[in-house]
């Protein structure tokens, strides 16, 4: 069916044996498998809930299934792998919009309700959800975001947002839901939305989403129930295993489905129960939407019409405006403290004198620089260019020419470690990602600053005005005449800072993001790293190239 025009979803639909009335039904939203509906985990859950008398509804969400939004009919090959690193590519895509991945599952998963509610077999008002992991949190979206759903159960991903960050890991896109954390949302809130309706938590007690915030979450919510006249409404059933959609969680999801939209419980048994050859349940013949539906549209295209949108809305925001909201944005949730700066004698390189400077950018958060000065200047007052690129002050030698020749000609230069890059990059997570890795941990907590409505974007450009307050301090260093160079992708920050603070008298661009809305109209483009230089929402307000006009105004 097509959940908006010409985006197909693939979806099965599951009929009990011998119908004669309408009757209770349940969405399968799934997790984060490759073959996503066809997946034999999640047709034996299916045929549990169809053999207990419901009719269901399984879907593929984007980039799993048969919906793989990057898949090259020439190769017969995705450009970008499938499931989470699809849904970061184009997430990442929908932050500088002012969106985020959420809206379009969730929408889907309306689009499913309301193609249960077209079928005779399906009693509208008996319509229930559930899935695990991925499917999980699309569960979740649909019990806030839907009041048609009549019971849920959401599996493998009711927590809490405390026990998580102490996890350590990061999530998928579709489960940042940017501002939440700083409007005091939880999980708690998602069961909240649901009473006095039927809700069954499935949790398994070795997942990587922590089963003591599960249980905390549930038990805190129960109460609610109780105060309905309902307290038996809502429970908690929990499966020693890893991460999965087991069957005894399926065969409790069918007893609890039965009873409160069918009106008896019923246990089926496990005789019949088996895997479906997979290619079976296709619904292309090819088994790719992009295959063979010509126009068949997926995120990629609906972010391009998003950005022309806002683009035309934008043509009348004042400048004024656009750098409030920049302003704001840079310095919300940040703490003023002292500098307090150290300084420590490095060594001499060739014709240089080094010198490393560390200070507090915020309470609790370091930021450091190397300062290079020639040495036929030594005990000069040189003015200072303040350079921000990739890698900060554990990249200098692809820019040692650079550097050599600005100090030979007269001024101090200043290469700064914003937080958590060049010489700040935390410690790996994990063996398995390192720090830049998608997953990694600047990407964790570059999720845990969006989820606080702040982005790790908006917290380095603090970073760099900051800079500017240390130069005053610094010795031999003039703070009069102080030039930013921004290279590469995170010299989107100096171009941000320039922007907002007058005591910056010049930029060097070479090789920066150009504009955000090539980015987001790019089809393919390289995703390293990628998370740390969005600043969500700004296309509402100026790319970079208004940056770079309204600088120019200035001088």
């Amino acid at each position: 069916f097509e959940s908006r025009p010409n985006t197909f979803v693939t979806a099965n639909l599951y009929l009990p044996d011998g119908i004669t009335e309408p009757r209770g039904a349940v969405l399968f939203l799934c997790g984060h498998h490759q073959q996503a509906k066809h997946e034999p985990e999640y047709q034996i859950v299916c045929q549990y809930l169809v053999r207990a008398g419901l009719v269901v509804l399984a879907m593929d969400p984007v980039g799993q299934g048969e919906r793989f939004s990057y898949y090259n009919k020439e190769t017969g090959k995705s450009d970008v792998a499938w499931g989470v690193m699809e849904h970061g590519y184009a997430g990442a895509q929908c932050l500088p919009l002012g969106d985020a991945l959420a809206r379009y599952f969730v929408h889907d998963g309306m689009r499913g309700v309301d193609y249960l509610m077209s079928r005779s077999e399906v009693d509208p008002n008996k319509i229930g959800v559930t899935g695990n992991s991925g499917g999980g949190t699309q569960t979740s979206l649909m019990m806030i975001c839907d009041p048609r759903i009549a019971a849920a159960a959401p599996g493998t991903f009711i927590m809490n947002r405390r026990s998580f960050m102490y996890l350590g890991g990061g999530q998928d896109a579709e489960q940042i839901w940017p501002g939440m954390t700083a409007l005091g949302f939880d999980h708690e809130d998602i069961l909240l939305m649901m009473p006095p309706k039927p809700v069954r938590v499935l949790a398994v007690t070795w997942d990587f989403f922590p089963i003591e915030g599960t249980r905390r979450t549930v038990n805190r919510c129960k109460r609610i129930w109780e105060i309905c006249g309902k307290g038996g409404f809502v429970d908690l059933v929990e499966d020693e295993s890893i991460h999965k959609f087991t069957r005894p969680l399926a065969k409790a999801a069918a007893e609890f489905f039965s009873l409160h939209l069918l009106g008896q419980k019923v246990s089926p048994d496990d005789d019949g129960v088996e895997e479906i050859e997979p290619s079976k349940l296709c619904c292309t013949t090819s088994g790719q939407v992009r295959e063979e539906i010509a126009g068949a549209r997926f995120i990629h295209d609906e972010n391009a019409d998003r950005l022309a949108k806002i683009e035309k809305q934008r043509d009348s925001m004042r400048k004024e405006e656009a750098l409030e909201w920049l302003r704001k944005r840079v310095f919300a949730y940040r703490k003023p403290c002292d500098l307090n700066p150290r300084r420590y004698r490095v060594e001499e390189f060739d014709a240089l004198e080094v010198e490393m400077y560390f200070w507090w950018a915020q309470e609790g958060i370091i930021n450091q620089a190397f300062v290079f000065k020639s040495k036929e200047m030594a005990g000069q007052d040189l003015p200072v260019t303040i350079a921000i690129w990739d890698g900060g002050a554990t990249c200098l030698q692809p820019h040692i020419d650079w550097i050599t020749k600005t100090c030979a000609d007269g001024r101090a230069v200043m290469v700064l470690d914003v937080s958590g890059a060049g010489s700040l990059l935390p410690y790996p997570l994990n063996g398995r990602h390192k720090p830049l890795d998608y997953y990694g941990a600047v990407f964790k907590l570059t999720d845990d600053l969006l989820w606080l409505n702040d982005s790790l974007c908006a917290m380095r450009v603090y970073d760099v005005l900051r800079a500017l307050d240390v130069v005053k301090l610094l010795h031999d260093i003039k703070s009069d005449n102080i030039r930013f160079y921004a290279h590469g992708r995170q010299g989107v920050y100096a171009q941000f800072a320039a922007a907002l603070d007058e005591r910056v008298k010049g930029i060097e661009i070479v090789d920066s993001m150009g504009n955000y809305a090539n980015w987001v109209g790019s089809r393919i483009y390289d995703s390293q790293d990628i998370v740390s230089v969005i600043l969500p929402g700004m296309l509402r307000y100026f790319d970079l190239p208004d940056l770079d006009r309204w600088f120019l105004e200035r001088k």
